[in-house]
């Protein structure tokens, strides 16, 4: 609203504007905009010099003289476990050995952040080094693994492919980006009248965190509460790697009675939070001369650092993600997760989305070896008819996914631009231009977000109050719960309100589908409160009565929800509910390799059109067309701003975002002046995003709805597979060697391996 208009005079529309205002001007507040209780006393981390090898000697005294500070800890401060991770092998603070170059030796605490972060420089940590396993390569050359393989398998696809007359071999490496949310983490813990803590964290995963406070401090679970507003970016590094950051504030409360924050600077949460596993992907397929796919073998070798965050589930979801679209007869897929001196790889948005990649690089790679359209080639393997079970076993739904296709391929008028395409590159020898038209499918739910909670108030004057055990990254969740509630009641969604606490505890993160029907489920039960009262009261059968319109539809009369409300309230009728929402089907066990992964997929398809510059590897994206199938959407615009944006982290992965390290596994991006993430040049010059209509998800889902959150970032693999389009422009009938992220400098690589006969 400018100064110029006037204030509206309804309550409803001013309070409506005044929350859309603070996305816009800066006013909304996250993890680190809270105002912290008096006394509040700082923490600043110690890090590691060096990427392995063993603490000799901490001197510390330099640093507990500085100015301000209060103390300093070490492991030996931890009163029980010292482990953050379920797994037990990722330190809270680090004694003996250290495992990557800035793991935490040791935590200031001061009255002051700056007199924190100063004395931190002065701790000194004596060490004697060992010699570092410094990236995947590395760990593949020692055979260093996290854990046992894991392998999925039908039939005996190397005899397979061995039949086979065409067969091909490859590899692509997939660098794994940092996370570069738009906050770092911060924590804040704050001692509590019974001798509990109060916890506020930037975190997806609350109730991990309540699990490894209790654990650490040797206290209840039940004297630990986690609060958790909106967070600015959640790209996964809010889940498990938030656990360590709000356990040490919550030990430096514990053992200083005071409030206490750490809020991390950014070069200390690029060098601490590892980001998503990097790949090194190898292949072999075997195809009918018309590229019809009859056998894959494939090994995804994932980089999880130190220990294990959330990198053996990436791998496993990539490994489960790595049909795509595609029917596969017979197949062996292995997943290796393997360690290196870096710093724990964990969980990233559109996790498994390397086992979508991995499947289009096998397409173009037949495409070009057969040296006709890959569009044509994976329409040839498609889900369709009686094949349509996906490497678990989990039926597609092909009926969607081809007509899908096809419908892009019209709308995005792929055929010609193919052919302009190829016109303008015969004409240009400086700027080349590529294409790709991909479908796509992704797995949605698992075990690892499969539990909400929602609790639901209907106050007297009909306005309704909301809490739930999902958490606010930028997806619109708060949104649609609001969206559904109001719907469920028959109201506008201003009469909906979310309260900042009040939720019941969920056992684990909490994905949007589960929030929505646990929302759903709470109010479900009182409306069956309200239908009771009506029949005893009015004499009214429930299948008479209507919410809609903010109206009672009693039979042949009506009255406003506020009246049904105040009357019912009156009357002592429970207006307040909790609802909750575990789906049973999802039972997958990665290391039997049975059950169900996934509670349903979703589809999409995406063409790219980019131009790269052979001299400098520079590329401009100038078209995107993405159809998506997003069920019935409950917040369409919502749903289009989570695609835009999706693609976008996805561009980049795939183009941009690359984490480096030297010879001796340290990292050199950490200070973020050589870390790239995307900008508003790298937007596609035109972008169009259109949904299919599909009729709506087939399982249950809030109004049949789909979260695409996730799979948002898939269609960025288009960009990935156009650019080594126009690579292989240079070379006919040639593989290009491009690996992902596709920066300028692994563009040049790929020019110059092709110049080099290099396939």
């Amino acid at each position: 609203m400018s100064s110029a208009e006037p204030v509206p005079t309804d309550a409803a529309e001013l309070r409506r504007l005044r929350a859309e205002a603070r996305h816009v001007t800066g006013k909304a507040t996250f993890a680190g905009d809270r105002d912290d209780p008096p006394g509040t006393l700082h923490l600043a981390i110690g890090r590691a010099p060096m990427s392995a090898g063993r603490i000799s000697r901490l001197d510390l005294d330099e640093a507990r003289k500085a100015a301000g500070v209060l103390a300093v800890l070490t492991a030996e401060d931890i009163p029980a476990r010292r482990f953050w991770n379920a797994a037990g092998d990722l330190p809270l603070i680090a004694s003996g050995e250290v495992g990557f170059h800035g793991e935490v030796v040791f935590l200031v605490v001061a009255g002051t952040r700056e007199a924190a972060r100063r004395a931190a420089l002065l701790g000194r940590v004596g060490a004697s080094p060992a010699i570092p396993l410094t990236d995947l390569d590395d760990a593949l050359a020692h055979d260093a693994t996290l854990q046992r393989d894991q392998v999925l398998s039908r039939g005996d696809a190397p005899a397979e492919i061995q039949r086979c007359d065409r067969r091909l071999i490859g590899q692509l490496r997939v660098g794994g980006p940092a996370h570069f949310d738009a906050e770092p983490h911060t924590a804040v813990a704050i001692p509590t009248e019974d001798g509990g803590l109060l916890v506020r964290a930037s975190t997806e995963d609350a109730p991990a965190i309540r699990r490894a406070v209790a654990a650490t401090l040797d206290l209840d679970m039940a004297a630990i509460t986690v609060e958790t507003g909106r967070i600015a970016g959640g790209a996964g590094s809010r889940r498990a790697n938030s656990v360590q950051w709000a356990t040490l504030a919550a030990l430096a409360a514990f053992r200083t009675g005071q409030p206490c924050r750490l809020q991390l600077d950014r070069s200390d949460d690029l060098a601490t939070n590892g980001g998503r596993p990097d790949f090194r992907i190898s292949y072999a397929v075997g195809f009918t001369d018309t590229g019809l796919v009859k056998g894959v073998d494939l090994v995804f070798a994932g980089g999880c650092g130190r220990g294990i965050d959330g990198g053996p589930a990436m791998i496993d979801r990539a490994m489960l993600n790595a049909d795509n679209a595609y029917f596969y007869p017979s197949f062996r897929i292995v997943g290796r997760s393997m360690r290196a001196n870096n710093a724990p790889a964990g969980f990233y948005r559109g996790a498994g989305a390397e086992g979508v990649l991995a499947a289009e690089r096998i397409m173009d790679h037949i495409a070009v070896s057969l040296g006709v359209d890959p569009l044509d080639v994976r329409k040839a393997s498609i889900f369709t008819g009686a094949k349509d079970r996906s490497l678990a076993g989990l039926q597609t739904e092909s009926s969607i996914l081809g007509p899908l296709l096809n419908e892009l391929e019209r709308t995005s008028v792929y055929r010609k631009r193919r052919k302009d395409i190829a016109a303008f590159n015969q004409s240009s020898p400086i700027l080349k231009k590529g294409i790709a038209l991909v479908p796509l499918k992704y797995g949605v739910g698992s075990g690892a977000d499969n539990d909400a909670a929602a609790a639901v108030a209907v106050e007297a004057d009909g306005s309704i109050r909301v809490a739930h055990s999902g958490v606010e990254v930028g997806q619109g969740l708060d949104r649609r719960v609001r969206q559904v509630v109001a719907s469920e009641f028959g109201l506008a969604m201003d009469r909906v309100v979310l309260a900042d606490r009040g939720a019941p505890p969920a056992s684990g993160p909490s994905s949007t589908d589960q929030v929505l029907l646990a929302a759903i489920d709470a109010c479900r039960t009182i409306r069956a409160a309200l239908h009771d009262f009506i029949e005893e009261t009015m004499h009214v059968d429930r299948e008479r009565v209507e919410f809609r319109d903010g109206q009672m539809k009693l039979g042949h009369r009506a009255m406003s929800f506020a009246e049904l409300a105040g009357l019912a309230a009156s009357a002592r009728v429970k207006l307040a509910a909790t609802g909750t929402h575990r789906t049973a089907e999802i039972d997958w066990d990665a290391e039997k390799a049975t059950g169900r992964p996934f509670h349903y997929h979703t589809y999409a398809a995406a063409c790219a059109e980019v131009t790269i510059d052979v001299m400098t590897g520079e590329r401009r994206i100038d078209r995107v067309d993405i159809l998506h199938d997003v069920g019935r959407p409950i917040d369409p615009a919502g749903d289009t701003a989570l695609i835009e944006a999706g693609f976008m982290l996805g561009v980049g992965w795939l183009t941009t975002e690359e984490q480096l390290h030297d010879s001796a596994a340290m990292l050199t991006t950490g200070d973020a002046l050589g870390y790239f993430v995307p900008t508003i040049a790298d937007m596609p010059a035109d972008f169009r995003v259109a949904f299919f209509q599909s009729g709506g998800n087939r399982e249950e889902t809030a109004f049949r709805s789909e979260d695409i959150a996730d799979a948002a970032i898939l269609p960025a693999i288009a960009v990935f597979c156009a650019i080594a389009d126009a690579i292989g422009s240079l070379r006919p009938g040639t593989m290009p060697r491009l690996a992902a992220p596709a920066t300028p400098e692994a563009v040049m690589r790929a020019i110059r391996a092709l110049a080099d006969g290099e396939v």
